[in-house]
């Protein structure tokens, strides 16, 4: 237990949890627009849960820093539209396409040569803007679920002032027992299944690789992978970017044909697990990340239950409880990204901009917040050495 105090477990289990609760039902909904029934859907759950663990698993014990590892939710939102009319074969044809893309991108280190010239402010910047909406869904939930919420906000601050490692436990236990005071826990709902994954021979069809298989390997780099990097580097770690695609790229390739669309780089799960309220010394923060692998991995098998377990659970919970627990992040994001006076105008666009959830030619805020302010900050700063 001294290795894994509770603190560090607890932020492992967050972690997971709010990447399932998040955005589990999407994954569903892309599933089913390419003809899957609720068999091969929960096959496919078992598959994801299985490659992230492996794959968290891999990159936090070869680098010994929390490298958390999700599917695309930008992308898996995209394949909910990208796949009507397409069929099972199709979309694994599709799933070996993108992925193969990543790989070839991560042995060429042209990702990584344009993680390089990111400033780190702007990095910052997107991170807060990314995890903002986090905190603004748990305190807006406070409206509808005072004591659900608000017993979890008390305790929280009680004990932040007098046992801060333990203030999200707290959180989570008061929640917990509100949640079962006022009757919002549907334990009927919770059906234990474990479902295994059936192989899907791929389909390759030309049309359908140019139409929806190469944007939806833009929108997973640039609005999954791309924060995912940038929220590592902004928490103060560092690992060799170009391996990380083709570690993550060929997991996911060798899982495609079993329903794993993508696996990328984390970027709010795994800030969870970069936090303080993970463990106090930033050198000991990978623990959280290997049992959120461990997690992944128990997801995985129970696969089938993870819609049950999604319909028990109070949302209001998990948003207040995620909230909370990216807190520290989100005031250090903001903290990094207004550091410096003569960064701050570029700092401030990439955060808003991120912020404000806009969607353009299919990708994702958090891409467009990073061009806007590295725009700004380009020209901020090329007319600054100009007056000099």
């Amino acid at each position: 237990m001294r290795t894994f105090p509770f603190s560090t477990l607890l932020a492992g289990f967050v972690a997971v949890l709010v990447g399932y609760a998040s955005s589990a039902a999407i994954i569903w909904q892309a599933a089913a627009a390419a003809g899957a029934d609720a068999q091969t859907i929960a096959g496919w759950m078992t598959a994801l849960g299985l490659a992230m663990g492996v794959s968290t698993l891999i990159l936090t014990l070869w680098r010994k820093v929390p490298l958390l590892t999700a599917w695309s939710t930008p992308g898996a939102a995209l394949l909910v539209t990208g796949l009507h009319d397409v069929t099972l074969n199709q979309a694994v044809g599709i799933f070996i396409f993108a992925n193969g893309l990543i790989v070839l991108c991560g042995l060429t280190g042209l990702f990584a040569r344009l993680m390089k010239v990111i400033p780190h402010s702007l990095a910052a910047a997107m991170l807060a803007g990314i995890l903002l909406r986090f905190g603004l869904q748990a305190f807006s939930s406070l409206q509808n679920h005072f004591l659900l919420c608000g017993s979890m906000l008390a305790a929280w601050l009680l004990f932040k002032a007098f046992a801060p490692r333990y203030a999200v436990v707290a959180a989570l236990i008061a929640g917990s027992l509100a949640a079962v005071f006022a009757g919002e826990i549907h334990g009927e709902a919770l059906q234990m299944a474990f479902t295994l994954p059936r192989y899907i021979a791929p389909e390759f069809d030309f049309s359908l690789l140019l139409s929806v298989g190469v944007p939806f390997f833009l929108v997973t780099m640039a609005s999954q992978n791309a924060p995912g990097i940038a929220t590592l580097n902004a928490s103060g770690y560092s690992a060799p970017v170009s391996w990380l695609m083709v570690i993550t790229g060929g997991i996911a390739l060798a899982f495609s044909p079993f329903g794993v669309f993508s696996i990328c780089i984390a970027a709010i799960t795994a800030a969870i697990c970069q936090s303080p309220e993970a463990h106090p010394d930033a050198e000991q923060r990978w623990k959280a990340a290997v049992a959120a692998g461990g997690f992944y991995l128990l997801a995985g098998i129970f696969g089938g239950s993870i819609t049950s377990l999604m319909a028990a659970l109070p949302v209001a919970w998990i948003q207040m409880l995620a909230g909370l627990a990216l807190l520290g992040t989100i005031s250090g994001s903001l903290v990094q990204a207004l550091a410096k006076e003569n960064e701050r105008d570029a700092a401030i666009v990439t955060f808003l901009l991120t912020a404000s959830g806009m969607t353009l030619a299919g990708i994702g805020s958090a891409f467009w917040g990073l061009v806007a302010g590295g725009i700004c900050y380009s020209v901020l700063s090329l007319t600054r050495r100009a007056k000099l």
